[in-house]
């Protein structure tokens, strides 16, 4: 049984840096795991995109800060690096988050994912299905070499997923253009993609997982669309599941609600964990759309994506043509003609990742009036 830590912290740096270090300190002491002299130890953080640490997109550099001080001390070798969605150079996103300021003057190795490696996949059986499409993965080298992953995710909303945590941050460590290419293959399915994420974690295992929630984000996140709120609270595990169960217990949210929870569940890795320390009950956080999903006969499956399912929708007064979300759109499904953007919804397979990478807040989910009006009328006649 994993122990999952709980601490209310703020970022100011004394504090939090003694919370860090001591929420380390005791996943070492209660896991296997040891940061020894010599080791090579990657820190994976969220970096998702080019944005200042108050709009609460990206890991705080702080956190960050204090993960590799703790590195350093062990007398270990810290590297801090990510492949993130947006198209900028690494060196202006890693300015722009606030990393490079606050990890300047340390011994400490910032870089790009770059090159992959391919790993057979690590299964518990055949409880999962559909891991078989996922027998070979290509993952980041640095992650796959290291002797120590240390995991820093973001507690934030995720409009496909509900919710990025400790075990979706992991897919940072698929380089590049192989993320929108996985969005791809495995369409709408977010049981699928949970497979894969939850497949990802499996091979990777970091040992220490802390998750960053004192600025959280909650609404149509994980880009700019999300809301910041203000939690307070760090919270870290040896496993990267537990954790994640843990923060859907806080929210108020079903343990197998969370798509990844449900997917490590059924491949048997249902991490069963206590709470050390004090974890308030989270109110009224709010989640994300709900994104459409396949259903119904095929012969209607066209008029329901169109008209019963949320869709990506271009807000033009917001919209600077950067074309950012152009070059992510693994189905191709958006196009520029230098006015507006237009969305093909019949090749658009309702990944957001457009949503993630817009700087402007420009893409929102959109609800088809259908969907509202049966809302509207389910709000308004209840069953009893």
């Amino acid at each position: 049984m994993f122990q999952v830590f709980v601490k209310e912290s703020a970022y100011e740096y004394a504090k939090l840096r003694k919370d860090v270090f001591e929420m380390m300190a005791s996943i070492e002491e209660t896991s296997s795991v040891r940061i020894s002299a010599g080791a090579r130890v990657l820190i994976k953080p969220n970096l998702l995109a080019s944005a200042p640490p108050d709009k609460a997109v990206t890991t705080h550099p702080l956190i960050i800060k204090a993960a590799a001080e703790y590195v350093l001390e062990k007398g270990a070798h810290p590297q801090v690096s990510d492949s993130h969605a947006s198209f900028a150079k690494f060196s202006n996103l890693i300015e722009d988050c606030g990393v490079a300021g606050a990890l300047n003057g340390l011994p400490v190795e910032i870089k790009e994912f770059t090159v992959s490696k391919k790993v057979l996949s690590t299964r518990n059986g055949n409880k999962f299905t559909p891991a078989s499409r996922y027998n070979t993965l290509e993952l980041a080298e640095d992650a796959l070499a290291a002797d120590v992953i240390i995991n820093l995710p973001k507690l934030k909303t995720h409009t496909q997923m509900g919710l990025t945590l400790a075990v979706k941050n992991l897919f940072g460590c698929v380089v590049g253009r192989r993320k929108p290419q996985w969005h791809l293959n495995l369409g709408e399915d977010k049981e699928l993609f949970a497979g894969l994420l939850v497949t990802i974690y499996s091979a990777l295992r970091p040992e220490i997982n802390i998750i960053d929630g004192i600025l959280s984000m909650e609404g149509d996140g994980p880009g700019s669309g999300g809301i910041p709120r203000q939690l307070g609270v760090i919270m870290g595990s040896g496993s990267a599941v537990a954790l994640d169960m843990a923060v859907c217990r806080m929210l108020g949210l079903g343990r197998m609600a969370l798509p990844t929870n449900k997917a490590a569940y059924d491949m048997g890795l249902n991490d069963e964990f206590t709470i050390s320390g004090e974890m308030k009950s989270v109110e009224n956080f709010i989640f994300p759309t709900p994104s459409g999903v396949i259903f119904g006969p095929p012969f209607m499956r066209k008029f329901i994506r169109n008209n019963l399912t949320s869709h990506p929708k271009n807000i033009e007064r917001l919209c600077k043509l950067c074309n950012e979300c152009v070059k992510i759109c693994p189905a191709q499904a958006i196009t520029n003609n230098t006015k507006r953007l237009h969305f093909d919804y019949d090749k658009c397979i309702r990944c957001y990742c457009c949503i993630e990478v817009c700087p402007h807040k420009a893409i929102r989910v959109h609800q088809p009036l259908a969907v509202a009006a049966i809302k509207k009328i389910a709000k308004a006649f209840p069953f009893k």
